[in-house]
């Protein structure tokens, strides 16, 4: 069956409180996708977003991120005594006011918290137990990266010394408390569209950071010297997005240790996230075939070495051990041939771009029947321009022969950018995933990130109301109607 798909961050819902949430505008989009026949929502990281604010560089690839959590449904739980004001409606997040504003709230709800049953068998997990020792520290070294700690909270992992704790058991319940209600919201959004027949797709970023509980818990995973500071990082070298390359930062996994320990990191992450999500997208997927190399001394990623990764290994340790594991590979980009064979080996989805597919010439650089039945095709993704964006980057005479190609396949009704997403959702494709970006014809300003750059504005772009993209989909909902039907009627 043909589906299509939306991709909006919970970030950029229209919450009442300065940053999209798991309250009610979380259900009030499911409904909306239910109403117009979406069958796929596509999230971005929902971990603690780390240096820059970026979901790709979180504390956790386990952990979601306190600022998601409804005030409101806190109120409801009667954690808070009323339903804390709401914040004025923007179209930007303002992370730091918004975390401050937020805290005060989480820590009145964690205050009249009453522990269960059910709290006691999640806080024993050691992934929980981890991540809330890890926050507690860095909330009382200032934020600071756990490589600028003590020696007892840097290698508290390696000691588990209680001693270490003493002065934050409150700080580590504390975070306890928010992962426990970060857990039971979000299971609620996840059942509440899979009740209306929406599926979710989370995404995994293929590296951690740093400045993150695994590998602050898990250093021998790394190539890290002695003090525990990387020794190569990862990134990818110059290419459509930056001429120098982009420098990420991540450290590189040891593969050696991983391979000696049966990849039981990779299990401990993908399993848990297919618990979350109906499929997982794994970005920068290229990297279980080969990955950028480049020594931690270098100011770029101009320099470094592509290495072989041990990616069938991997998946099939996965395949073995997640029970309905559905992954979806992140393809884009300049590809060796392995790549792409390893991909389809596994049978995975892939994805295709249309921005990135017209050229000049007025042609198209692929065929989306390539892989007919596993194919995903986007208008854009989080990381490139919004179409409108795009299309107005374009000469007049590229704009031409773009009108001329959506002409030639049919597409003749409406503007350039209805046309292109009337491209999309006519495709063979499996899944076209629309940006809601795009459905709402926005331009650079609502562009959710710019690779190789950091901060503001990148993952600021929010909602203020429902109304355009409302009357945005009433405008697809016939085609998407229509997409469905085909792909039943192909089936058949």
């Amino acid at each position: 069956m043909k589906q299509t798909g939306i991709l909006l961050a919970v970030s950029s819902l229209p919450a009442p409180h300065g940053i999209g949430d798991l309250g009610p505008a979380a259900f009030e989009w499911i409904d909306l996708l239910r109403e117009n026949g979406v069958g796929v929502w596509q999230l971005l990281p929902l971990n603690p977003t780390g240096y820059g604010n970026s979901p790709y560089q979180p504390y956790s690839s386990q952990a979601g991120d306190e600022i998601y959590l409804s005030l409101e449904f806190l109120a409801a739980e009667g954690l808070l005594p009323e339903c804390p004001p709401p914040l004025e409606a923007r179209s930007r997040v303002e992370y730091e006011s918004v975390r401050t504003y937020k805290e005060q709230w989480l820590r009145r709800a964690f205050e009249a918290f009453s522990p269960d049953e059910a709290y006691g068998a999640f806080a024993e997990q050691p992934w929980v137990r981890d991540y809330a020792v890890f926050r507690a520290f860095k909330q009382t070294n200032g934020l600071r990266s756990w490589l600028e700690w003590p020696e007892a909270q840097r290698d508290w992992p390696l000691t588990r010394s209680d001693a270490a704790l003493s002065e934050v058991r409150t700080e580590v319940a504390y975070h306890t408390f928010l992962q426990y209600e970060f857990l039971r919201q979000w299971s609620a959004v996840h059942k509440y569209a899979n009740d209306a027949g929406i599926q979710i797709m989370g995404d995994v970023p293929f590296y951690v950071g740093i400045d993150s509980v695994d590998v602050w818990g898990d250093r021998e995973s790394f190539l890290l010297d002695k003090d525990g500071r990387p020794t190569f990082i990862a990134g990818v070298p110059p290419d459509y997005f930056s001429a120098t390359g982009q420098r990420w930062g991540n450290p590189i996994y040891d593969w050696e240790l991983l391979k000696r320990t049966n990849y039981d990191f990779w299990v401990r992450r993908i399993g848990y996230n297919q618990k979350l999500y109906d499929i997982v997208r794994v970005d920068h997927f290229r990297a279980f075939d080969t990955f950028w190399k480049i020594p931690a001394s270098c100011p770029t990623a101009m320099e470094g070495d592509w290495i072989e990764a041990p990616g069938r290994a991997v998946l099939d340790r996965l395949r073995e051990s997640v029970p309905g594991l559905r992954l979806v590979a992140e393809d884009l980009g300049d590809l060796r041939p392995e790549v792409l064979r390893l991909r389809d080996d596994y049978e995975l989805p892939g994805m295709k771009v249309l921005e990135f597919a017209f050229e000049a010439k007025g042609k198209y650089m692929f065929d989306v029947l390539d892989r007919a039945g596993r194919q995903i095709l986007y208008t854009g993704t989080h990381d490139n321009a919004t179409l409108r964006e795009w299309v107005n980057s374009l000469t007049p005479a590229a704009r031409r022969k773009l009108r001329r190609f959506l002409k030639k396949e049919g597409m003749c009704g409406g503007d350039i950018l209805h046309r292109i997403k009337l491209y999309a959702l006519r495709s063979p494709a499996q899944l076209a995933v629309l940006p809601a970006q795009d459905v709402l014809d926005l331009g650079e300003w609502a562009r959710m990130n710019r690779p190789g750059t950091l901060g503001s504005p990148n993952w600021e772009w929010k909602l203020t109301g429902w109304d355009a993209l409302r009357a945005a989909l009433r405008r697809l909902r016939p085609e998407i109607a229509a997409r469905s039907a085909k792909g039943v009627e192909n089936h058949a």
